[in-house]
């Protein structure tokens, strides 16, 4: 156990990424809508599609942690929304009983768009840090993703 004083700063580190993550949810409230707005759990099921091509619901279920019944919402969401479909689902040719899903060129157009609106909004709050903060806040960051990854799928 780590000792009181240590404890204490990563508790406070803690507070204050939680404290990040309700401002940023409170900033993606009052966010005008755009086209590519997607709910994270949609957003995330392309995510997976679009780096891994295609999956069967279950696959893309399993990956992003939802319950079945939840994951079926979200295809079907992805199926017809804005009047476009964002993916497909097909039965697989080898294993009638599967069904594959795929991204869409709608729903490629959607994810870039979606991750393109997300990555500007960052690049103007990290504008704040020097080059020199930048180069230690981007080692700290990879060193959090590693552990986080190392979590989700150990080896």
């Amino acid at each position: 156990m780590p000792e009181p004083e240590t404890q204490q700063s990563i508790s406070d580190a803690a507070q204050e990424i939680f404290e990040l993550y309700k401002l940023v949810a409170e900033a993606r409230s009052k966010a005008p809508q755009s086209s590519h707005d997607l709910s994270e759990t949609e957003f995330l099921a392309l995510d997976f599609l679009a780096k891994r091509g295609p999956l069967t619901i279950g696959e893309i279920q399993k990956a992003i942690g939802v319950v079945p019944a939840q994951m079926s919402r979200i295809i079907r969401a992805l199926e017809t929304r804005d009047g476009k479909s964002y993916v497909e689902c097909r039965i697989n040719a080898q294993d009638r009983r599967r069904v594959d899903v795929l991204l869409s060129d709608d729903g490629r157009t959607a994810y870039e768009g979606y991750q393109a609106n997300r990555l500007a909004s960052m690049n103007q709050i990290l504008a704040i840090l020097t080059p020199d903060d930048r180069v230690h806040f981007m080692r700290i960051l990879r060193e959090i993703r590693d552990a986080i990854e190392a979590k989700l799928h150990p080896s």
